[in-house]
């Protein structure tokens, strides 16, 4: 059996290969989370990657991406590890790629890479084919598949997902891997384990429209989690399903078909079963993805990350350093400035001179530093939907000029924006007659329409050179410093132009759009972009890797968003979770404070009809303003930690706590039909008294709280019934 394990600065990856068998991914380890001592013939069998090809198939039939031929077929045959420097403001990267090959010709590289010292792996898969070897159709390729799942036991894992669905984000909630989730087979009984799986499958280009696109295993006896991340901004598919000894070794189809028992672990063992996780992009079943690999075709796989640690929350702290470390830098964007939007609960898509122009007064006062016109500014009817794709300013909606309003925004001290849809046309545009068929997405030769919208295919260079046109027009002609990039339909399963299948067109489609956003940035570096999918139903590692906010929802109910802005907090980071904050002037003080919280939990997004409130009401919102850009560039570097637990639809008490180290931020939300107290466990300040300041509201508004601090957190209550929020800042 071949070892070798790879160690660099806060990882440590241990692989094992048979003679007869593939690479195997056996223990992934931290400092905080070292490897359990397993004996070398209790080795996890799940293969490092998984292939799926019609010619091969599966080693037993299932729907699952774990025993496929290819995959068991596989052979070590070299690994090397490498170091990478920093360049242009981006972190050094410590990498490895093991090389594998199948007798029939087909490669398998593995890279592996840890970006910035930041305690997680980022992995992708490349395949590729010999030459003489004859050609061979994919329908899937895992990222990553390991065994390595924390626990040996799989009666003790939990499964942690978070479904997810417009105006209703981030519910997350754990599944037991064994009953609800799979049952208990006896293998003595036909000499297999459950052929099931829990599995997380999001399709088309809303990455994160069913399932947020991450996911964790947790020990329940000892909090030993493996989380993982999918680093696609299109089709994915994760799963978490009991590892069987049929992985173990190579053995001929048509061995087994005259073996007399049948295949799998000898009747009544059960040494080797434990779980398996796969993590891929696009596959054959759920996103009618395939690929015929030449000896001059090969395929990577999208990324993913995986990280191990001590606490489900460490965990989730270990993916956030990451995506600190592997997202792009910003110049101006990583500042954090205010951004007010005229959209939520404010003007709608109906914006005109005489509605902006005391919205922009109002945002300037509350401290506003950017003031983006949302939707309906080019189009000159009454609606907006069906004629986006000119990005023209309307006439109508300004009949002294678009750049009267613009100049008006620059004038009060802030940085003008504008809202876009930039991958649809509309069907009433003027784009949708003139630009040609070559630049939509098409199948069965015609165009995918969609609510009234046709699909831009990125990768058409007329359809860039639309975008590109538009994009530095406006920024030329006004000095638009600020894009909301939104994107409220879905094309299916993608294009069959120019590609062998639907599902390789969109992915194509996919990665053209990452490589212009990028294009757009490297051409104007200090604009700043929102990453906008109907709120957040493209909301990814690999949209937030490139752009610097996310719109975390389009919850429009304040007391709703709560639960959205906390969750969003365990994919996104504080710093890009753009978490909308809309009062109102028919607000009370607390019903404003409830409001604010929200922003002051992420990257504040300022909305709401602030050019209604009287001075005492705009003094409360502007007060809000100052406590973010306070505390802002702390969230940034802090990891979210949740005292009350990531929240359910239905909690009455919410919090999320930001530990910096040095100080800990934390928002507080009591919704009507709360307690009257609750127990916020805060383990990190590890049994210290902590020193509580409340940061927000001023003191002197809204009903007292009671803030008892303990060896534990902290107790809190009130006596007042409504909705209520607090911000404070604990020290030790």
């Amino acid at each position: 059996m071949t070892h070798f394990s790879w160690e660099p600065s806060s990882l440590t990856l241990t692989f094992a290969a048979d003679e007869d068998g593939p690479v195997r991914l056996v223990s992934l380890a931290g400092p905080a989370a070292p490897a359990p001592r397993i004996q070398d013939d209790l080795l996890p069998t799940q293969p490092l990657v998984e292939v799926l090809a019609p010619r091969y198939g599966r080693r037993n039939n299932s729907y699952r991406f774990d025993g496929t031929e290819l995959g068991a077929g596989l052979r070590y045959v070299t690994h090397v590890a490498t170091t990478e420097p920093a360049t242009d403001g981006r972190p050094g990267r410590e990498c490895l790629e093991i090389r594998q090959e199948h007798p029939d010709g087909l490669v398998v590289t593995s890279r592996f890479e840890l970006v910035g010292g930041a305690p997680a792996v980022r992995t992708a898969t490349t395949v590729s084919l010999r030459d003489g070897a004859a050609p061979l159709t994919l329908w899937a390729v895992t990222s990553l598949a390991t065994g390595a799942v924390v626990s040996e036991d799989i009666d003790d894992l939990d499964i942690w997902s978070a479904r997810t669905g417009w105006s209703a984000e981030n519910r997350w909630a754990p599944t037991p891997l064994r009953a609800p989730g799979l049952p208990s087979i006896d293998p003595g009984a036909r000499g297999e384990t459950s052929r099931n799986r829990i599995a997380a499958t999001s399709t088309s280009t809303w990455s994160s429209g069913l399932y947020n696109p991450a996911g964790a295993a947790v020990a329940r006896s000892t909090g030993r989690t493996l989380a993982w991340q999918i680093e696609h901004n299109g089709a994915w598919h994760w799963e978490v399903g009991e590892d069987p000894d049929w992985n173990r070794g190579a053995v001929p189809i048509e061995d087994r078909v005259r073996a007399p028992e049948p295949y799998g672990p000898p009747k009544g063992d059960r040494s080797h079963d434990g779980a398996y996780v796969a993590l891929l992009g696009p596959e054959d079943a759920d996103h009618q993805w395939s690929l015929t690999l030449t000896p001059d075709v090969t395929f990577t796989t999208v990324p993913v990350t995986v990280t191990v640690a001590a606490s489900f929350e460490d965990a989730l702290g270990n993916l956030a350093a990451h995506r600190r470390a592997a997202r792009r830098p910003h110049p101006v964007g990583d500042t954090l400035p205010v951004v007010f939007n005229d959209y939520m609960n404010t003007l709608e898509g109906d914006p005109t001179t005489a509605k902006l122009l005391p919205l922009v007064d109002a945002a300037a006062r509350a401290g506003a530093e950017y003031f983006c016109i949302d939707a309906g500014w080019y189009d000159d009817s009454a609606g907006w939907w069906a004629s986006v794709g000119d990005w023209r300013p309307s006439t109508l909606r300004f009949p002294d000029g678009f750049g009267a309003v613009v100049d008006h925004i620059r004038d009060r001290g802030m940085v003008p924006g504008v809202w876009l849809e930039p991958e649809v046309v509309g069907v009433t545009s003027t784009a949708a007659e003139t630009l040609p068929d070559e630049a939509f997405l098409r199948r069965h030769g015609e165009r995918i329409r969609e609510h009234q919208r046709y699909f831009l295919d990125m990768r058409s260079p007329a359809a860039r050179a639309h975008l590109d046109e538009a994009v530095d027009r406006l920024i030329a002609e006004f000095g638009i410093g600020y894009f909301k990039f939104d994107y409220n339909v879905t094309p299916g399963a993608g294009t069959d132009v120019g590609a062998e299948s639907a599902g390789q067109g969109l992915l194509e489609h996919d990665r053209a759009l990452l490589a212009w956003l990028g294009d757009v940035l490297d051409r104007h570096p200090d604009l700043v972009i929102e990453n906008c999918g109907s709120g957040a139903m493209r909301s990814d590692p690999a949209m937030l890797g490139t752009l610097q906010l996310q719109s975390t929802s389009d919850q429009q109910d304040p007391l709703l968003y709560p639960a959205i802005a906390v969750g969003a907090l365990a994919h996104v980071l504080p710093e890009q979770a753009g978490n909308w904050a809309y009062p109102q002037p028919t607000m009370s003080d607390e019903e404003i404070v409830f409001a604010m919280a929200a922003g002051l939990a992420g990257r504040l997004y300022l909305a709401g009809v602030l050019s209604g409130m009287d001075d005492d009401q705009l003094a409360l919102v502007g007060a809000a303003v100052e406590a973010h850009q306070a505390t802002k560039h702390t969230l940034a570097r802090a990891v979210p930690r949740f005292p009350t637990g990531l929240p359910t639809w239905d909690d009455q008490w919410l919090s999320v706590a930001f530990d910096a180290g040095d100080e800990t931020l934390l928002v507080v939300w009591r919704l009507p039909a709360a307690a009257g107290d609750v127990e916020l466990a805060l383990p990190h300040l590890g049994g210290s008294v902590p020193t509580v300041e409340q940061v927000y509201p001023p003191a002197g508004v809204g009903a007292p709280w009671s803030v008892t601090p303990t060896t534990a957190g902290l107790t809190i209550g009130t006596e007042a019934g409504n909705a209520q929020a607090r911000m404070y800042r604990l020290t030790v």
